[in-house]
């Protein structure tokens, strides 16, 4: 095999490829990449055996097609020291010959065919949806998932078709997040009572590889795995085992008090009062009064804050306690002009944040005998 590339578009390759590449493996043929060179195409692959990529390489040019295992790590190392625009890439009887701008190296090299394949797209049961649209969707719920939790379903993200609708929803118990998207089903397809659940890690993988915003994506869901294609990649994942929650239940269906608030501000102070929290006090009050929200924390050894943040609001006085992590990791996905509308019942009732675009997020409250 004889290749020559662009180093640029090689390192980026190889960084989205090296993201499902174990770090430890009872199988150390795992943590190689494997590079496929055909007359007219070369492509990286890598997988654990429960995610797997297939990244199609630019500004490549194939002399002599063949195929080769690369050790992850060192390859890259290679290519971020290495100078010069482009590298040859070539297998010969003694190893694989890595040469750059004054600079090459000669490589070992395991046998290509013992690397595990890794799946090509299939077309049945998929749908189309805005690559900018999947890359929100992704941004804004992978974070609310709980990947030490026991219930293995939790560690993932419900992916759901409504029709011409794509849901995606995540949660840990302690909150959970709702995004709706536009998506365009291929005819013949038969998923609108698939529930898969598709693990963060390769939800990640995927968001890494939406750089092309106005590209549309497909989306194919089976019933053991799931398949997404780019112009540049194929991802493949197994499903997350288990059955998520209803998470249409948790939604509550009216609310007492609605108060209309700007995501940047409202960031800015919940920042602010989560400094004086600890691991054995997280809470921080947040007391609505007329014209004005007040963010209190108090921990033990450290102190005591105390933010105010003017709103729009002219009920009744509510104090209600969140864990501002998790206040805070809403806000941080969204963009800081963001109008919001937090949903409030009582003290103890969940609270529901609604972006205008249909993005829902709610919290449970603390407890406030603390």
């Amino acid at each position: 095999m004889k290749i020559s590339c662009s180093r640029g578009a090689l390192t980026t390759a190889f960084q989205t490829v090296s993201g499902v590449v174990p770090s430890r493996t009872p199988k150390p043929i795992l943590q190689n990449v494997k590079l496929e060179a055909a007359t007219d195409s070369a492509i990286l692959i890598g997988t654990d055996q429960e995610i797997g990529i297939r990244y199609r390489l630019s500004d490549s040019t194939v002399e002599i097609p063949g195929e080769v295992l690369l050790p992850t790590n060192r390859v890259l190392q290679i290519l971020r020291e290495m100078q010069g625009e482009s590298v040859l890439i070539e297998t010969t009887d003694a190893g694989t010959l890595i040469r750059g701008e004054r600079a090459q190296y000669k490589l070992g090299s395991e046998n290509p065919a013992e690397f595990p394949t890794v799946a090509e797209f299939d077309e049945a049961n998929s749908v189309s949806v805005s690559a900018a649209s999947l890359k929100q969707m992704i941004h804004r719920t992978v974070f609310a998932t709980d990947t030490e939790s026991t219930r293995y379903a939790l560690g993932g993200v419900l992916l759901e078709i409504k029709g011409e609708v794509i849901v995606l929803a995540a949660t840990d118990t302690r909150r959970l997040a709702v995004v709706r998207g536009a998506c365009t089903q291929t005819a013949g397809a038969a998923i609108e009572n698939l529930l898969p659940v598709v693990p963060s890690k390769a939800l990640q993988l995927i968001e890494r590889s939406l750089t092309e915003k106005e590209e549309a994506v497909s989306l194919a869901i089976r019933n053991n795995d799931v398949l997404v294609k780019t112009s540049h990649a194929t991802i493949y994942s197994r499903l997350v085992e288990g059955r998520f929650p209803r998470y249409q239940d948790v939604i509550p269906s009216s609310s007492q008090i609605s108060i209309e608030l700007v995501a940047g501000p409202f960031h800015s102070a919940v920042r602010q009062a989560q400094i004086v929290t600890s691991e054995e006090s997280r809470g921080v009050d947040f007391e609505f009064s007329q014209g004005l929200m007040t963010l209190s924390s108090r921990a033990a050894d450290i102190g005591e804050s105390k933010v105010e943040l003017p709103i729009s609001y002219d009920g009744a006085k509510l104090t209600i306690t969140f864990d501002p992590r998790y206040v805070a990791d809403f806000l941080r996905v969204l963009d800081s002009s963001t109008p919001i509308r937090l949903e409030l019942t009582d003290s103890e009732s969940a609270a529901v944040f609604r972006t205008e675009d249909g993005y829902v997020y709610i919290v449970m409250p603390l407890s406030r005998d603390r």
